[in-house]
């Protein structure tokens, strides 16, 4: 279509040579892109951004540069093209996007390259991040510790499960950059181990997830302790009416930048749904795990549950191990690290690691049980297919729980597709027993 004008507009694709008085916010540029249909006859007001950039045009200094290359950092994801201008310049935002979509660095370069800069003059000046579970907080501790590497910058990671005497040998060597669980931070308040009187940057990363858990105390008494003139930059998969409240109170006309809708799941990841039995269940994931040899994350429910699963996953000859609330810091550091390097094929978790496992080639995701929020969903599943990789998700449902599944289903804006049960499952293997006990840990806070 010779000398039609093509651009992609929050993520859609729009002929643009069909609309008169279009005005166009056009930093930091804008990309020719494919024909797609979009309304006709309207006038609309849209930033559009260049979805082909590198870190260079982004404004990331030469320093920073060299590191980013040197640990295979390319090309920026999305949203860290739209995130590292603004957040470079100081502004607060508000981010909305998929797990998996590269958000640490949409705030850790900003927090890395102000600091080291200078921008704070000789007052000095630090970043506070804050982080739902211990392990996503040290996730991100361990990414600005590499993308850091070199500046001199000194870090602290403020997690319960750990004792706090460390901590506070780590908090007197005065660390520019601390990352933080709510309610260990308020441990360390409350016992004036440290003061937040010079924190410049403020980062809440998925802040929903930390007000499901029942933190909005916490933060409450945090955004009190911080000083009022600071840069805030929040994160969230989800924009709830609490989140609004939450950037409306204690940010400055922040910048929204939406990488996606609420619910939209992971570009290249297929979903697929069986409807089973309960008792049937374990039966079907061993016949699904040998035909699925890949790298495999499964959910349930409870932690008692994932314990179970676990020791029956490792009855079918697979390794496996799991992660939960029951289990130690150390115990859980050990879980994750031997899933990423390999030592067990499959790890077994409760909902309260789902936005917090950053592993990169896991080829399947299995809901063993439905999440109790439909939002869970989609945050387990981009486990998989991330960094533009592929990926595959099943998930189980029992016949009573067709209600669970029109929740999802509603929310992702598509139908799960069934597939029929195999009908050579194995044979029943004796089951680890039941607890007796089953505790739902949901909204409970933790430290």
């Amino acid at each position: 279509m010779e000398g039609v004008s093509l651009f992609i507009i929050r993520g859609s694709l729009v002929d643009l040579s069909t609309y008169q008085n279009l005005r166009l916010d056009t930093r930091p540029s804008i990309s020719e892109f494919g024909l797609s249909s979009f309304k006709k006859g309207s006038i609309f007001l849209f930033s559009c951004y260049n979805f082909n950039m590198n870190f260079t045009e982004l404004g990331v200094a030469p320093r920073l540069l060299a590191t980013l290359s040197n640990l295979h950092y390319i090309e920026p994801t999305p949203i860290q093209i739209k995130a590292i201008p603004p957040g470079l310049e100081g502004k607060d935002l508000v981010g909305i996007a998929q797990t998996g979509t590269g958000k640490t660095l949409a705030f850790g370069i900003p927090i890395i390259q102000r600091i080291t800069s200078g921008t704070f003059g000789g007052k000095g000046g630090g970043a506070l991040v804050l982080a739902p579970t211990r392990e996503l907080a040290l996730q991100i501790e361990e990414s600005l510790r590499r993308i850091g590497a070199g500046t001199g910058l000194r870090g602290a990671v403020l997690i319960g499960g750990t004792g706090m005497g460390p901590q506070i040998s780590t908090l007197r060597a005065k660390p520019q950059i601390i990352v933080a669980t709510p309610g260990r931070l308020i441990d360390h308040l409350e016992q004036r181990n440290l003061t937040l009187a010079h924190v410049k940057i403020l980062v809440l990363d998925e802040a929903d997830r930390m007000l499901d858990m029942g933190f909005a105390p916490q933060l409450k008494k945090i955004m009190d302790n911080v000083p009022k003139e600071r840069q805030t930059m929040l994160f969230s998969a989800t924009m709830p009416p609490e989140i609004m409240q939450m950037a409306a109170k204690n940010m400055k006309l922040p910048l929204r930048i939406e990488i996606a809708p609420a619910g939209t799941t992971v570009e290249r990841v297929t979903q697929e749904l069986f409807i089973v039995d309960k008792a049937a269940k374990t039966r079907l994931l061993e016949k699904l795990l040998s035909q699925h040899p890949v790298s495999t994350l499964i959910f349930t429910r409870t932690k008692f549950g994932a314990k179970r699963l676990a020791g029956n996953i490792r009855t079918m000859g697979h390794s496996a191990t799991e992660i939960h609330g029951n289990r130690s810091l150390g115990q859980r550091k050990e879980a994750l690290e031997g899933f990423k390097r390999g030592k067990y094929r499959v790890l077994v978790a409760t909902d309260i690691a789902s936005r917090g496992i950053d592993v990169v080639g896991i080829g399947l995701v299995l809901n063993y049980d439905l999440p109790q929020d439909a939002g869970d969903y989609v945050h387990r599943i981009g486990r998989t297919a991330r960094a533009g990789a592929g990926g595959h998700a099943i998930s189980f449902a029992t016949p009573d729980q067709r209600g669970d599944l029109r929740d999802i289903e509603r929310l992702i804006k598509k139908s799960l597709p069934i597939s029929r049960l195999p009908t050579d499952l194995p044979q029943t293997r004796p089951q680890r027993p039941e607890p007796s006990h089953t505790t739902h840990y949901r909204n409970r806070p933790r430290r």
